[in-house]
């Protein structure tokens, strides 16, 4: 019972933490991206989709680990901003897939420099090499569940 009292608490695990930052950072990204017309779940399949750009949304979905119907609704208003295309797969007629554009290119680069913005912000109290070991310690967590980490 004191240990909840204590400093020793939930507050004090790196779980809670990483929680409880994520969640604030993630709405600060979701702020920034708004004005390109994105959240960031729309972000994410642009990511996907700048890794290898002739992807089926059922392959997708398996890759970030969703629903199909959830791909097709952001790739149908990705598609409404000029940010991807819909291709048949020549292979096989009964595939769609997706493809980035210029446009989706150009907000994939825009929500990254906003990502480094935000990261420059929320580490801008830290020296050199604490950012560089936070960065190390993140990118092999990431890595461990099978997160990209480039």
């Amino acid at each position: 019972m004191n240990e909840v009292r204590g400093s020793a608490g939930l507050p004090d695990t790196l779980v809670f933490r990483l929680g409880t930052l994520g969640s604030v950072i993630g709405d600060r990204f979701a702020q920034r991206i708004e004005r390109h017309d994105l959240k960031p779940k729309h972000v994410g399949l642009l990511t996907a989709l700048g890794q290898g750009s002739f992807a089926s949304q059922q392959e997708l979905a398996g890759r970030l680990g969703v629903a199909p119907s959830l791909v097709v609704s952001l790739a149908d208003h990705l598609e409404s901003l000029g940010a991807l295309r819909r291709v048949r797969d020549p292979r096989d007629r009964r595939r769609q897939a997706l493809t980035l554009t210029d446009r989706g290119l150009e907000l994939l680069a825009a929500c990254t420099a906003e990502a480094r913005t935000l990261d420059a912000e929320l580490t801008a109290h830290l020296g050199e090499p604490e950012r560089q070991a936070l960065h190390a310690a993140l990118g092999s967590l990431a890595a461990q569940e099978g997160l990209p980490t480039d």
